[in-house]
């Protein structure tokens, strides 16, 4: 009797811890950090700590000279030459605690989740497509965890950053970018990376249809296509989308939220360094430097 009268007292004590636990559901907030970005057709305010950077498809099928592109005789040096303007932007929104999220194709060698008309439309005249063998031998073209679909070598990649990939042109479509950035409060999206009229640009519309405020970073994207039609990108943008910014904006942006905000504080606060990343880290499935 008296073992029974135990075990009954320890199952009530389990009960009653199990009614009284809490699981919270606040989530903490970041502290609202506005800044003005000059912009066209005007200039915005945004909260830095509500904002990302999208860096989209710098990888090397897209962009080393031994990749797909490449072996397909596309010109890559229009994408290439916007290398160096991304490692720059990637530094400053590192610096004022702006995630850096990377967004790279990353498909399933089998296509299952690809249809066929979209799988032999990038077939063309080259005959390769999606998960066909590299001709140069670098594994599977843009196969997920390959080499065609890892970030090229002169970007850095930084420990707090996020990799995200997709297997449509949009950054949007069928994965989990939009619950990452909700989870987060990412409110305001800046977009880099190429090809301005294809992957950049689906995927700041997607954005926008979405419900995110977008700034186009004019200078930190480019594409092999002819002027044009990248002229016609930046108008629908500034017409209908969002914002055309640039990278020296941004950094004019950030700067002056840093010194607004050191000199309220007597010069005790600063900025925590790049490589440390800092804020909301988002260190999932990537690649360190």
């Amino acid at each position: 009797m008296e073992s029974r009268a135990r075990s009954n007292d320890r199952r009530r004590a389990v009960r009653t811890a199990r009614a009284t636990k809490k699981v919270s559901f606040v989530r903490p907030r970041r502290p609202q950090r506005a800044a003005t970005l000059a912009a066209t057709p005007h200039p915005v305010e945004i909260d830095l700590a509500a904002t990302a950077l999208l860096v989209i498809d710098m990888q090397n099928d897209f962009l080393h000279p031994q990749g797909w592109s490449a072996a397909r005789g596309m010109d890559i040096a229009p994408v290439r030459a916007v290398i160096p303007a991304i490692e720059r932007c990637t530094k400053i929104a590192r610096r004022a605690d702006v995630p850096v999220i990377w967004i790279n194709w990353g498909v399933r060698a089998d296509h299952a989740n690809m249809s066929a008309s979209f799988v032999g439309h990038a077939r063309g005249a080259s005959g390769m497509t999606y998960g066909d063998p590299s001709p140069s031998g670098h594994g599977r073209i843009l196969v997920r965890d390959e080499w065609g679909a890892a970030t090229i070598d002169e970007l850095t990649v930084d420990r707090s950053d996020l990799l995200v990939h997709k297997h449509r042109l949009s950054s949007f479509w069928d994965n989990e970018l939009d619950s990452i950035l909700r989870q987060r409060g990412i409110t305001t999206l800046l977009f880099a990376g190429i090809n301005t009229d294809r992957c950049v640009f689906t995927s700041l519309q997607d954005a926008n249809f979405l419900g995110y405020d977008c700034v186009l970073l004019e200078d930190a994207c480019a594409t092999t296509s002819p002027d044009f039609v990248r002229d016609a990108v930046l108008y629908l943008v500034r017409l209908t989308h969002g914002v055309v910014s640039s990278i020296d904006a941004l950094a004019h942006a950030a700067g002056a939220r840093v010194r607004a905000r050191t000199s309220r504080t007597g010069g005790r606060d600063r900025v925590r360094g790049s490589r440390t990343g800092g804020g909301a880290r988002l260190a999932v499935g990537r690649r360190t430097r």
